[in-house]
């Protein structure tokens, strides 16, 4: 079988969510399933850690898919003509994205619809892009996969699809993220936090990841909790946030809230095992990758009562409304007084843990491929 994959996202130094998808799945299936021939489809020149064994053929496709005008002509002109020269058996998207004008039956992985839900959170035209296209990619795939029964509900309701079109293909956690020593610990809190205790936030500035609350509950945890707690903030701006900028510069206790930018995967794995708690309260996720990566960590969390969290996140953590500032504080001031709370968030997140795997993840992905046929 001949297999088109878009890896576009597959970017060195530079992989997010889905990317890390892309990566951890593709991975696992080309080795696995030698028998086939892969051409992994890239919009820039690509590194070669990304070409993963023999039966792979990398294709770059120009221009660059930068924003909503490249993505229409790199999916609907550029990508269309190449892949009528491989001639696919079929074509697996991992963001989503399909050429509406191809013949070959195709797998689309739509992680989640935020933008349906919350379209304010994102550029203009990007918004109207996600909105308009998503739509149609999801009736052109002949089936879909998606990362939580969350997701799969959500997609059949908003986009008219019939359920039994959609697999659920839950993420999965890199191997790198484990318990660390006290020793460890102590050395990475001299590095990144002043030797002190901390708080941890992952993800981009994006508003519906909800880090206004957060840092404003932190504030008020600070104010009501005598402590030298921190919080860490890891990841870069998504796109400009005024109100995050503004309500920063209102704190009182501003000057323990560090961030940190987009760390390396290699100090990433430190900061978070190394955490008292994740603090990861988002509006909507698909999943919530960071979550799992704490619990592989022996990390707490305190984490959203909404969309795909309970399901992800089970007993395993506190669950508050992501916007109330006070269930936000009040589980921080929980966590930090409830040693036995603690351990018994770290025992059940031993369990829950065991439902995800990127081996899980790449085997369900190939059944859906397998579908296609």
């Amino acid at each position: 079988m001949k297999i088109a994959v878009n890896t576009r996202l597959l970017i060195k130094n530079k992989l997010e969510g889905i990317a890390w998808f892309t990566l951890e799945t593709l991975k696992r299936i080309t080795k696995k399933y030698k028998e086939h021939q892969f051409y992994f489809l890239f919009d820039r020149k690509f590194d070669e850690e990304f070409i993963f064994s023999e039966n792979i053929t990398p294709v770059i496709i120009s221009p660059q898919t930068r924003h909503p005008f490249l993505w229409y002509i790199w999916f609907e002109k550029r990508l269309p003509k190449i892949l009528k020269k491989i001639n696919p058996d079929v074509f697996v998207s991992p963001d989503g994205y399909i050429p509406l004008n191809i013949p070959f039956p195709s797998l689309s992985v739509i992680h989640d619809i935020n933008f349906v839900h919350r379209p304010e959170d994102l550029p203009f035209l990007v918004s109207k892009y996600y909105n308009y296209y998503f739509p149609l990619f999801a009736k052109k795939s002949k089936r879909i996969a998606t990362v939580s029964e969350y997701s799969k509900n959500d997609i059949a309701k908003e986009f008219k699809i019939n359920k039994e079109k959609i697999d659920v293909v839950y993420n999965g956690c890199n191997i790198l993220y484990k318990k660390v020593s006290s020793e460890l610990k102590e050395k990475t809190k001299e590095k990144f936090s002043y030797g002190k205790n901390y708080f941890i936030f992952i993800g981009a500035m994006h508003p519906r990841k909800n880090v206004k609350n957060l840092i404003i509950a932190f504030d008020e945890f600070k104010k009501s909790y005598n402590s030298d707690f921190k919080l860490l903030i890891v990841g870069s701006k998504m796109f400009k946030n005024k109100e995050l900028e503004k309500s920063f510069k209102e704190l009182f206790f501003k000057k323990d809230i560090i961030f940190t930018g987009r760390l390396s995967v290699n100090d990433l794995k430190l900061v978070l095992a190394s955490a008292f708690a994740l603090t990861f309260t988002p509006f909507f996720e698909g999943f919530g990758i960071p979550i799992l990566e704490a619990m592989y960590c022996d990390v707490p969390v305190i984490s959203s009562n909404l969309t795909s969290i309970p399901e992800v996140c089970g007993d395993a953590g506190i669950l508050v409304n992501p916007h109330s500032i006070e269930e936000i504080k009040n589980a921080m001031i929980k966590i930090v007084k409830d040693k036995n709370l603690r351990k018994k968030l770290i025992k059940n997140a031993k369990i829950q843990r065991k439902k995800f795997s990127w081996k899980k993840t790449s085997d369900k992905l190939w059944n859906s491929i397998e579908k296609l046929k």
